[in-house]
Protein backbone atom coordinates (compact mmCIF):
# COMPACT_ATOMS: atom_id res chain seq x y z
CA UNK A 1 0.00 0.00 0.00
CA UNK A 2 1.24 3.45 -0.89
CA UNK A 3 1.40 6.43 1.45
CA UNK A 4 1.32 9.55 -0.69
CA UNK A 5 2.49 12.92 0.57
CA UNK A 6 2.05 16.24 -1.20
CA UNK A 7 5.24 18.27 -0.76
CA UNK A 8 5.43 21.97 -1.64
CA UNK A 9 8.87 23.18 -2.71
CA UNK A 10 9.74 26.91 -2.71
CA UNK A 11 12.60 28.24 -4.78
CA UNK A 12 13.74 31.07 -7.05
CA UNK A 13 12.74 30.23 -10.62
CA UNK A 14 14.33 31.96 -13.59
CA UNK A 15 11.59 33.00 -16.01
CA UNK A 16 11.87 33.06 -19.81
CA UNK A 17 12.55 36.81 -19.77
CA UNK A 18 15.52 36.31 -17.38
CA UNK A 19 13.75 37.64 -14.26
CA UNK A 20 13.75 35.63 -11.05
CA UNK A 21 10.51 34.84 -9.27
CA UNK A 22 9.90 32.95 -6.04
CA UNK A 23 7.55 30.03 -6.73
CA UNK A 24 6.06 27.23 -4.67
CA UNK A 25 5.34 24.06 -6.62
CA UNK A 26 3.58 20.90 -5.35
CA UNK A 27 4.98 17.41 -5.91
CA UNK A 28 3.70 13.98 -4.86
CA UNK A 29 6.03 11.53 -3.09
CA UNK A 30 5.50 7.94 -1.95
CA UNK A 31 6.95 7.55 1.56
CA UNK A 32 6.33 5.85 4.90
CA UNK A 33 6.41 8.98 7.07
CA UNK A 34 6.60 12.77 6.93
CA UNK A 35 10.34 12.55 7.66
CA UNK A 36 10.94 10.14 4.80
CA UNK A 37 8.75 12.26 2.50
CA UNK A 38 10.94 15.29 3.23
CA UNK A 39 14.14 13.31 2.59
CA UNK A 40 12.77 11.82 -0.63
CA UNK A 41 11.54 15.13 -2.08
CA UNK A 42 14.91 16.75 -1.36
CA UNK A 43 16.68 13.85 -3.08
CA UNK A 44 14.31 13.88 -6.09
CA UNK A 45 14.22 17.68 -6.57
CA UNK A 46 17.92 18.51 -6.04
CA UNK A 47 19.01 17.63 -9.65
CA UNK A 48 16.32 19.88 -11.16
CA UNK A 49 16.72 23.04 -9.08
CA UNK A 50 19.87 25.12 -9.04
CA UNK A 51 20.35 27.22 -5.94
CA UNK A 52 18.59 27.03 -2.62
CA UNK A 53 15.13 25.65 -2.04
CA UNK A 54 12.95 24.96 0.97
CA UNK A 55 10.21 22.47 1.71
CA UNK A 56 7.29 24.78 2.48
CA UNK A 57 4.66 22.18 3.37
CA UNK A 58 4.09 18.44 3.57
CA UNK A 59 0.64 16.92 3.93
CA UNK A 60 -0.91 13.53 3.41
CA UNK A 61 -2.58 13.01 0.05
CA UNK A 62 -5.53 10.67 0.51
CA UNK A 63 -5.36 8.79 -2.79
CA UNK A 64 -6.60 5.27 -3.34
CA UNK A 65 -4.88 4.74 -6.67
CA UNK A 66 -2.59 6.50 -9.13
CA UNK A 67 -2.64 5.79 -12.84
CA UNK A 68 0.56 7.02 -14.48
CA UNK A 69 0.71 7.58 -18.23
CA UNK A 70 3.99 8.61 -19.83
CA UNK A 71 2.12 10.51 -22.58
CA UNK A 72 0.45 12.82 -20.06
CA UNK A 73 1.88 16.11 -18.85
CA UNK A 74 -0.78 17.00 -16.26
CA UNK A 75 -2.32 15.29 -13.25
CA UNK A 76 -6.07 15.04 -12.68
CA UNK A 77 -7.77 14.21 -9.37
CA UNK A 78 -10.78 11.98 -10.00
CA UNK A 79 -13.52 11.37 -7.45
CA UNK A 80 -14.87 7.85 -7.93
CA UNK A 81 -17.97 6.40 -6.30
CA UNK A 82 -17.91 2.62 -5.79
CA UNK A 83 -21.47 1.29 -5.80
CA UNK A 84 -22.33 -1.67 -3.58
CA UNK A 85 -25.63 -3.21 -2.52
CA UNK A 86 -26.48 -3.55 1.16
CA UNK A 87 -27.68 -7.16 1.41
CA UNK A 88 -29.94 -6.54 4.42
CA UNK A 89 -31.81 -3.46 3.22
CA UNK A 90 -31.26 -3.85 -0.54
CA UNK A 91 -30.24 -0.20 -0.82
CA UNK A 92 -27.37 1.09 -2.93
CA UNK A 93 -24.38 2.33 -0.98
CA UNK A 94 -21.77 4.65 -2.47
CA UNK A 95 -18.19 4.68 -1.18
CA UNK A 96 -15.98 7.57 -2.27
CA UNK A 97 -12.37 7.16 -3.42
CA UNK A 98 -9.91 9.76 -4.71
CA UNK A 99 -7.67 8.72 -7.59
CA UNK A 100 -5.02 10.47 -9.66
CA UNK A 101 -4.58 10.08 -13.42
CA UNK A 102 -1.74 11.45 -15.53
CA UNK A 103 -2.99 12.70 -18.90
CA UNK A 104 -2.83 15.55 -21.39
CA UNK A 105 -6.52 16.45 -21.36
CA UNK A 106 -9.56 15.91 -19.18
CA UNK A 107 -10.94 13.43 -21.72
CA UNK A 108 -7.66 11.49 -21.67
CA UNK A 109 -7.74 11.42 -17.84
CA UNK A 110 -11.09 9.65 -17.91
CA UNK A 111 -9.76 7.19 -20.53
CA UNK A 112 -6.65 6.50 -18.38
CA UNK A 113 -8.86 5.86 -15.34
CA UNK A 114 -11.19 3.55 -17.28
CA UNK A 115 -8.22 1.62 -18.70
CA UNK A 116 -6.77 1.23 -15.19
CA UNK A 117 -10.12 0.10 -13.77
CA UNK A 118 -10.75 -2.39 -16.59
CA UNK A 119 -9.73 -5.47 -14.57
CA UNK A 120 -11.86 -4.66 -11.52
CA UNK A 121 -15.22 -6.23 -10.83
CA UNK A 122 -16.52 -3.26 -8.86
CA UNK A 123 -19.28 -1.02 -10.18
CA UNK A 124 -18.23 2.62 -10.10
CA UNK A 125 -19.18 6.04 -11.36
CA UNK A 126 -17.08 9.16 -11.82
CA UNK A 127 -18.22 12.02 -9.60
CA UNK A 128 -15.71 14.74 -10.51
CA UNK A 129 -12.51 15.32 -12.48
CA UNK A 130 -10.26 18.24 -11.50
CA UNK A 131 -6.90 19.30 -12.89
CA UNK A 132 -4.29 19.61 -10.12
CA UNK A 133 -1.26 21.87 -9.83
CA UNK A 134 1.06 18.89 -9.26
CA UNK A 135 4.34 19.20 -11.15
CA UNK A 136 5.47 15.55 -10.86
CA UNK A 137 4.86 12.29 -8.99
CA UNK A 138 7.71 10.27 -7.45
CA UNK A 139 6.61 6.70 -6.67
CA UNK A 140 8.79 4.53 -4.46
CA UNK A 141 11.20 2.39 -6.48
CA UNK A 142 13.73 -0.13 -5.23
CA UNK A 143 17.14 1.16 -6.27
CA UNK A 144 19.58 -1.38 -7.63
CA UNK A 145 22.99 -1.40 -5.96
Amino acid sequence: MHNWFECKVSYEKILENGMQKKVTEPYLVDALSFTEAEARIIEEIRPYISGEFTIADIKRAHLSEIFLNENGDRFYRIKVFFITLDEKSGAEKKTTAQMLAQASTLKDAIAVLEEGMKGTMADYSIGAVTETALMDVFPYTVQEQ
